[in-house]
């Protein structure tokens, strides 16, 4: 009842529902506007395929900008996304794990065809890659592996044998085992010092255990010690120059995971008026323009090849595995070694 107040007395009258159904309107827009802050999700995005350059839209989450390795493979990746007709989609995830994944689900919220990644740890996927899986995208895991129960959270796998480029590194220093003795004291050790790529990674592990499996058995090697230098140039420098702080005179060989690393620790070296490739026997994994070049110099005895250029391997899968066709659940480069006892004159430029 509506109450109205008239020279002090009081008044009753019927309620006007002409403006009851006037405010109501009103009323239910408030509570519907409340409602929706709480609860409203976003707006269903478009299907990838189609958009914009009308191929195939790939996400690809990679690990970082470290070395000249990492910036070739993002480039490989580029060009050949441009010259399928594809659009790529890339993330640098600057070494972290959390920006990855971040990356990934990013991907999955704006449903890409394909999701590519390089992880930069073996472990600690299953929840996101559970969740590309339940948006049904295939997810190419490219260059690195990782450790998860459920193998059918990823679709394929494409990149290098870590493992065999550890027992590459392995055989040449077996090789070279023979002439190293020459000019070593009878019953000496050959002493190795290790560095390392970033801990828990595919590389750092497959590496290390290619190279150990050969080296560990032999009599003739001493491992003095390995040490972790994260695929990073200013961090191989880093570790060098403790090494030769802690085994003054006393270190033969250097097994470097990467490129990146090795040259950090030659200009430790050369500071130091160590010889790099004489004083000190150098193996490096990855095969760069910069440590070829060092190669061919002198100076790096021995380059085991990990091949960047995966952009056109990928594309070709990924069309293949969005088309339905046959492919190959695990797919790898044809790799070499270059060692000092090789011709490299007619070697190609590396690209990298």
């Amino acid at each position: 009842m509506q109450k109205e107040w008239r020279k002090g007395r009081s008044v009753f009258r019927k309620p006007k529902w002409s403006l009851f159904f006037l405010i109501l309107p009103i009323l239910c827009l408030i509570m519907s506007g409340c409602s929706r802050k709480e609860k409203e999700t976003p707006p269903a995005v478009p299907s990838a395929a189609g958009r914009d350059s009308g191929g195939l839209v790939i996400g690809f989450s990679q690990l970082g900008s470290e070395s000249a390795w990492r910036l070739g493979n993002t480039a490989s990746m580029e060009k050949a996304a441009k010259e399928y007709g594809f659009r790529l989609i890339v993330e640098n995830g600057m070494q972290k794990q959390e920006n990855q994944i971040a990356a990934i689900r990013s991907f999955i919220a704006y449903r890409v065809d394909v999701i590519v990644f390089a992880p930069i740890v073996e472990d600690g996927w299953a929840n996101v890659l559970q969740e590309a899986k339940e948006a049904g995208i295939p997810v190419i895991m490219m260059d690195r592996l990782i450790n998860i129960k459920d193998s059918d959270l990823y679709t394929a796998y494409i990149g290098p044998d870590h493992y065999q480029e550890g027992v590459n590194a392995a055989k040449y220093l077996l090789k070279k085992a023979e002439e190293l003795q020459k000019d070593m004291a009878e019953n000496g050790k050959i002493h190795i010092v290790e560095l390392s790529g970033t801990e828990g990674s595919s590389p750092m592990i497959s590496r290390f255990q290619g190279f150990h499996d050969l080296i560990d058995r032999d009599e003739r090697f001493e491992v003095l010690e390995t040490v972790s230098g994260d695929f990073l140039r200013s961090k191989g420098r880093e570790c060098m120059q403790k090494l030769l702080r802690k085994y003054p005179g006393e270190i033969d060989v250097l097994y470097s995971h990467n490129d990146a690393m090795t040259l950090g620790a030659i200009e430790v070296m050369e500071e130091e008026g160590i010889e790099p490739g004489k004083d000190i026997v150098i193996i490096s994994v990855d095969g760069e323009q910069a440590a070829i070049d060092l190669l061919k110099e002198g100076r790096i005895n021995c380059v085991v090849e990990c091949s960047p250029m995966l952009g056109d391997a990928v594309m070709e899968l990924a069309q293949a595995i969005v088309s339905g066709e046959d492919y190959p659940r695990i797919s790898r480069p044809e790799e070499d070694c270059f060692t000092e006892y090789d011709d490299l004159s007619s070697l190609e430029p590396r690209g990298y």
